[in-house]
């Protein structure tokens, strides 16, 4: 059972029955001595997709939702259902567009390294790796003689995404991307 202090962007928790993803997590000292921290979390209902706005204070303890962590290869689109494969017994699982909007530029298919979150057998939520590896579409000439300067041009990569790179990659290389970021890391 994690106390508030300790919960992380894409934990699962139980809130009223219903298991709950962290969103976005944000701490507030207060300035008065012996105050506790605040900290307000935004929660998605993964049954519903509705938000929960919250604030605890870093004592309060929450329960853990019972899920199952199960490792998984994005499949194939079809129609806006995203299809996962379970690496180990080949059980496809199915998420809707929706419930995963933000994760959607991230995707490349038979990526591996994904994490599905199961919820009394049906795929609620998955967790991408930290990094991603996509391609450079289509991006601007580089400026010669601007060698000097740490300067950055948008690229848009293989799913759509629209990042800034430095001004040096060309279209065809590919780089690694934050997907907690949406930032360029590194070239690949």
């Amino acid at each position: 059972m994690p106390k508030a202090s300790e919960l992380k962007k894409g934990m699962i928790v139980d809130i009223d029955g219903s298991p709950h993803i962290v969103k976005q997590l944000e701490a507030k000292s207060p300035s008065s001595r012996g105050a506790a921290t605040l900290y307000k979390v935004r929660f998605n209902n993964l049954t519903t997709g509705q938000k929960l706005d919250s604030s605890f204070k870093g004592e309060d303890i929450l329960k853990e939702a019972d899920c199952i962590r199960v490792s998984v290869q994005y499949s194939y689109l079809d129609g806006d259902i995203y299809y996962f494969m379970d690496v180990e017994d080949y059980t496809q699982y199915g998420l809707s567009a929706g419930q995963m909007e933000e994760q959607i530029p991230y995707l490349v298919e038979q990526q591996e390294d994904i994490i599905a979150l199961i919820v009394d057998g049906h795929l609620a939520a998955i967790e991408l790796p930290q990094s991603v590896n996509l391609e450079v579409i289509e991006t601007p000439p580089a400026v010669t003689g601007s060698s000097a300067t740490n300067r950055t041009k948008t690229a848009q990569l293989s799913t759509g995404l629209e990042i800034q790179v430095p001004e040096y990659l060309a279209p065809g290389e590919t780089v690694k991307v934050n997907t907690n970021t949406g930032k360029f890391m590194s070239r690949a």
